[in-house]
């Protein structure tokens, strides 16, 4: 079975939902969201569905839906859930999985388990999705360093964003990890722009084992 490919990012709201919407359609995968925090406005898993276009069992159930849109720990607390981590294991898919975190790298999941934690166990490919703004370079450097420190493997990093080529390169020269590529923001983002823009952005080969 081929090993699912994590999708991170270094912040809340870079983009990393449409990035995993791009690569699941890319390469004709399965999506899944352990954790989803906030119902109202729809879910991520919703949002991929739409701009990937594929078919609903593509989309896999998320293994905790909670109600408030908040920091999944503090969400829990609201919600009167207690995250187990046995839950948190990824499901079975007769295609590559990919799975998106929520947040950033440290964010917490209550009882002292973070999502790095759960990334380290599973020790999955990473991909680490980041803006091309000011305060990328640190935001980056940090999510690199802090994946380092606990050997989950990086597959490079993907920018979000216009071009800013001194940051990007600054990026994956001092942090010693791959450019995957940078996808612009799209206006409208729909599946056929974003199929178009992720094809042109990314080389398949570089999620493909």
């Amino acid at each position: 079975m081929t090993k699912p490919i994590v999708v991170t990012a270094t912040d809340t709201d870079v983009g990393k939902t449409v990035f995993s919407a791009g690569l699941v359609r890319a390469i004709d995968g399965c999506y899944w969201k352990p954790v989803q925090a906030g119902l109202d406005g729809g879910t991520d898993s919703e949002t991929v569905a739409g701009l990937s276009g594929l078919p609903t069992d593509h989309i896999l159930p998320e293994a905790y839906r909670l109600a408030t849109p908040a920091s999944p720990h503090q969400a829990a607390a609201i919600d009167n859930v207690v995250m187990e981590p046995a839950r948190l294991d990824p499901p079975a898919c007769d295609r590559r999985l990919v799975i998106e975190g929520a947040g950033g790298l440290l964010v917490p999941l209550g009882g002292g388990l973070l999502f790095a934690d759960i990334f380290a166990r599973w020790c999955f490919e990473t991909v680490v999705v980041a803006r091309t703004t000011l305060g990328t370079i640190n935001h980056s450097l940090l999510t690199i360093e802090a994946l380092r420190r606990r050997n989950i493997p990086i597959l490079g990093i993907a920018f979000i964003g216009d071009a800013n080529e001194e940051s990007e390169h600054a990026i994956s020269s001092i942090g010693g990890v791959r450019q995957l590529g940078r996808l612009p923001w799209l206006d409208p983002l729909d599946a056929p722009s974003l199929k178009t823009a992720f094809d042109a952005a990314f080389n398949l080969a570089d999620f493909t084992p």
